[in-house]
């Protein structure tokens, strides 16, 4: 007996479904084509409300339409987003305290256009907390729909940082607080820790750390809900 759908899984299919829907309508010429392509978004944002969404149905629609492009530029792809374990010589690890909820994480921020993801990475560790870093390895590419941290379709690609300069300046608007802290003693409200802890302790601690990665799951696309 399958296990029952949740929230979650409506989310996923939901997102799915538009992605399908605006990628259609970015290429389609059909006008009976564009009719029924709209037809699935509006059962899409149905399936959306009911997990929960604080959006309505219209709007929901009128938010997906509105990100319909034509050709290429149209074709719907999870968004990016590059995050940093920093180490120091010490071991511990550098977190931010995130303005607009108060949790605490490692830095990170969206993928921007015209840098590599691994000078994403040095980037917004530089400008979220003051510390000058260098890129070590891929710590681990992140499903956020699968791993439950996200609500909208996301890769998040997680590098392990080395720190080799700078001193501890939270960026004035996105950056409440930022510190380094041992892994045994996180501050509350750190969130994720049961995806990254593993490989972060590890990377952190020296030792040789393969690329994280969400395995596929069988059958791939109705998603089970273990991994």
């Amino acid at each position: 007996m399958s296990d029952p759908v949740t929230p979650q899984d409506l989310v996923r299919w939901s997102e799915a479904l538009a992605g399908i829907a605006r990628t259609g309508l970015g290429f389609t010429e059909s006008l009976y084509e564009q009719e029924r392509f709209e037809e699935v978004l509006a059962v899409a944002a149905d399936m959306r409300v009911a997990a929960g969404s604080h959006y309505d149905v219209d709007d929901l629609v009128h938010e997906w339409m509105r990100m319909v492009g034509k050709g290429v530029p149209g074709y719907q792809t999870p968004k990016v987003a590059v995050g940093a374990v920093v180490g120091n010589e010490k071991g511990e690890i550098l977190l931010v305290q995130r303005s607009d909820s108060g949790v605490w994480l490692y830095p990170t921020g969206w993928a921007d256009i015209g840098y590599s993801a691994s000078e994403v990475a040095v980037k917004e560790v530089a400008e979220e907390t003051g510390i000058d870093c260098e890129v070590v390895q891929l710590l681990a590419v992140l499903d956020g729909l699968r791993q439950r941290f996200t609500r909208i379709p996301l890769y998040s690609l997680v590098f392990h940082c080395r720190a080799t300069g700078g001193e501890l300046i939270p960026h004035p608007l996105e950056t409440r607080d930022v510190g380094w802290f041992s892994l045994d003693n996180l501050p509350e409200h750190t969130v994720g820790v049961d995806q990254w802890g593993d490989f972060a302790r590890r990377a952190l601690g020296g030792e040789s750390v393969e690329v994280h990665f969400d395995h596929p799951r069988i059958p791939t696309w109705r998603g089970e809900h273990e991994a």
